[in-house]
């Protein structure tokens, strides 16, 4: 049995002033928006050589209002130096000023007196202009919607579209947005432009098209006049066009494949050309030349393309093109991957800093940031909680509920413990790992950041998540929301929506493991899960792709037992949606904190063959577990394999001759810390076990240490390991190597060193 123990080792700042100094950034995030509108007044007090201008929250709701988001514009001439009872922006003479926490639940039928935000201003004492409370107009009054469109001219039509362009619509009090056409009261299409295609009509029909302007807060204005417009009739032209010629891929990239071919000709006109991938429709496009995004790196692709009449008669298809998008890394290059455990900052005191300072930082290329939870009772994404995981190992709830949202982004970290040597103010929206993750990608802008959902203390839920289709979007949207996006549950002052953005580049699963009863003790599973991984996997590259922009990463973290590959993972289809599996490459052999796995014989946790003198049942390599990938057809170039920071360890060790190799023991060896025996980072191995002769064992290629007869016995990976390691997955093509976890290795980063010197 295959097992990777993650142990979880688990103030609110108060303060009641913070100074505003000029100039400063507008602020991009506001608060999670009430389902009640609130309103603003406006006072002055003069105090001579400065005057005090405060705006009084009103909340006229049957309900409590939680958050709101103040902005306004100065008069000419007045100057604000400070302001309090909230944290303010300025960017010209436009102010953004957001609660604080003590006053950010205005109560119904009341206000924020005594706590009403206010700034000290110079300059002609003036009310300020364009006042908004949570993008509402601080007076309550109603906002002005954009004018209707000119009147829309009819400039293509086929059996089944037709195409409209009209005049610009006048802006109400916020721009237009977009627009949107309509046949009565139904929305045919919608887009930003002053054009559009209604698609989907009935051949030879005549409808009456009217268009409307959206502004950007959703508001839409009154529809323009009406425009006529009729179907072509099929009937009228029997003759489709000829096969559009050559297609052929114009550029390839780990996403995306740029795709050209030679125009078809017709009796009339050629009206689109349609795109085939894998033989379903992909896109419809006018011109001969178009790109194929949303891909997924490694994977080849069979493209066809037809072109259709105005008439709607289509095309034989032209020649299939077989495409294969690029890897991550780039021809000739490898990725390497480090987890970051978020609870590092406590008992290890290991922080994103090191990273940095360790040099791991300049040498990874992805920072997987390990865990987030699953909620037990609406089967989301969790976070806003700070609970411990149970003592006790078996306890089947152990993870139930745990998180730590003060890890994550609510803890202020000090100058001497943050990436760039500023500490944090405590009243930032964003504190925390997440704000230093922000900080390192800032130095390191090639640097990818992931988060990493589950692990072994919090994969209960996955297969109850995954179970249907409703359940798998609901999860889905909720990661996406909160780690994507970075809609972060408000908690001690810190959190709210679009807080978080940018700080993840994707989303990696941890689900240990599918289809199988060897997860953590209370794990749900079903003989399901195997197909409903698949349809998880491709609900998320669904949901990330939507988002436009970048491609995000989706990856995995995967099983080297084939038995466990079997149960849960069907190789044959998930990889149209993942990136990466980063495979287990540790973890074959140990004892376990609490003496549940193998005490009583020692044995190689991260060997890369078989060891001829092994005597358990099973032999598990990492040679042996890519040969399971490779034989399924699976891209190498879409495949890590792990590499251990850390030592797995037994006690009372027979030597037999053989140094504790493969000899009897009495259960795990001392940890490094006291509920993780068994377990010593590679740096707290080689400096707190006095007396460990290291030993090299050519065969199987792995390191061991012992410090003699009843003495104790550790299997881990050092330089000389890793060098094996990484030559063996260069000769394979493999993409590269994932690393669990950064903070076992030592503070001048030997092993990431070695590793990177290895895949050079």
């Amino acid at each position: 049995m295959l097992v990777r123990s993650r142990h979880l080792a688990r103030g609110r700042l108060l303060a009641l002033l913070a100074s505003l100094v000029l100039p400063l950034a507008l602020l991009a995030a506001g608060p999670a928006h009430a389902a009640g509108r609130l309103t603003a007044s406006f006072t002055t007090a003069d105090n001579g050589s400065w005057w005090k201008g405060t705006l009084v929250v009103h909340n006229d709701n049957a309900a409590a209002v939680t958050g709101w988001t103040l902005e306004f514009d100065l008069p000419a001439g007045v100057t604000v130096s400070s302001s309090y009872n909230g944290t303010a922006t300025v960017s010209g003479r436009h102010v953004s000023a957001v609660n604080a926490y003590y006053n950010a639940t205005v109560q119904p039928h009341a206000t924020t007196e005594p706590y009403s935000f206010w700034f000290v201003a110079t300059g002609p004492i003036a009310a300020p202009t364009n006042c908004r409370i949570n993008g509402d107009k601080c007076d309550g009054s109603a906002d002005v919607p954009p004018g209707p469109p000119g009147t829309p001219q009819v400039t293509d039509t086929t059996a089944h579209t037709v195409t409209l362009g009209w005049p610009a619509a006048a802006p109400g009090d916020f721009p237009v947005a977009g627009y949107e056409v309509l046949s009565g009261t139904t929305v045919l299409a919608s887009g930003p432009a002053t054009s559009a295609t209604v698609t989907g009509l009935a051949p030879a029909t005549t409808y009456s098209l009217t268009v409307r302007a959206r502004d950007t807060r959703g508001t839409t204005g009154p529809a323009g006049p009406a425009v006529t417009a009729r179907t072509v009739d099929p009937a009228t032209d029997p003759t489709p066009p000829t096969a559009p010629g050559q297609l052929r891929a114009t550029g390839v990239t780990s996403s995306s494949v740029a795709l050209a071919w030679n125009a078809a000709t017709d009796n009339q006109r050629v009206a689109a050309y349609d795109l085939y991938q894998d033989g379903a429709l992909v896109q419809t496009v006018t011109g001969t030349t178009t790109t194929a995004g949303g891909l997924s790196p490694a994977t080849s692709y069979t493209f066809t393309v037809r072109a259709r009449d105005a008439a709607d008669n289509t095309s034989p298809a032209s020649n299939a093109l077989a495409v294969t998008t690029g890897d991550l890394a780039g021809p000739g290059k490898y990725s390497r991957v480090g987890y970051f455990a978020q609870w590092g900052v406590y008992g290890r005191q290991y922080f994103v800093r090191n990273l940095d300072t360790s040099g791991s930082a300049a040498r990874l290329n992805v920072v997987n940031y390990a865990f987030e939870n699953i909620d037990p009772v609406n089967l989301t994404c969790l976070a806003g909680v700070t609970k411990g995981t149970t003592a006790n190992p078996q306890d089947p709830d152990q993870g139930t509920g745990a998180g730590d949202a003060d890890a994550d982004y609510a803890r202020p970290f000090s100058a001497a413990q943050s990436v760039d040597g500023v500490a944090d103010d405590g009243w930032g929206k964003l504190r925390g790992n997440f704000n230093q993750l922000k900080k390192l990608k800032a130095k390191y802008p090639d640097l990818k950041v992931v988060v990493s959902l589950g692990g072994w203390t919090y994969s209960k839920y996955f297969s109850d998540a995954a179970a249907t289709e409703s359940s798998r979007q609901k999860f889905v949207k909720s990661c996406v929301d909160t780690w994507i996006k970075g809609n972060l549950p408000l908690y001690n002052g810190a959190g709210g929506d679009g807080v978080a953005a940018g700080v993840f580049d994707g989303i990696d699963l941890d689900w240990e493991w599918p289809g199988s009863p060897d997860g953590h003790a209370g794990n749900h599973y079903s003989p399901n899960d195997r197909a409903n991984l698949t349809l998880l996997l491709a609900e998320f590259r669904r949901q990330l792709d939507a988002l436009g922009g970048p491609h995000r990463l989706l990856t995995a973290f995967t099983p080297a037992d084939p038995v466990k590959i079997g149960q849960g993972w069907d190789l044959s289809t998930i990889f149209r949606y993942l990136d990466v599996a980063n495979i287990q490459g540790y973890d074959f052999h140990g004892a376990g904190s609490d003496n549940s796995w193998e005490p009583n014989r020692t044995g190689h946790q991260a060997n890369l063959y078989p060891d001829t003198q092994d005597p358990y049942g099973f032999h598990f390599s990492i040679d042996g577990a890519v040969r399971t990938y490779l034989a399924a057809g699976v891209n190498p170039r879409k495949l890590t394999i792990g590499f251990p920071f850390y030592g797995r360890g037994w006690q009372s060790v027979t030597e037999g001759g053989a140094s504790g190799e493969w000899q009897a023991a009495a259960g795990a060896a001392p940890g490094q810390f006291a509920e993780e025996a068994g377990t010593r980072g590679y740096q707290n191995l080689v400096t707190g076990v006095p007396g460990l002769t290291v030993h090299h064992d050519t065969q199987s290629v792995a390191t061991y240490a012992y410090t003699g007869p009843g003495g104790q016995w550790w299997s881990f990976d050092d330089p000389w390991a890793i060098a094996q390691k990484t030559a063996y997955l260069k000769s394979k093509n493999l993409l590269g190597a994932m690393i669990w976890e950064m903070s076992g290795d030592t503070p001048s980063g030997t092993l990431i060193t070695a590793l990177d010197d290895g895949l050079k």
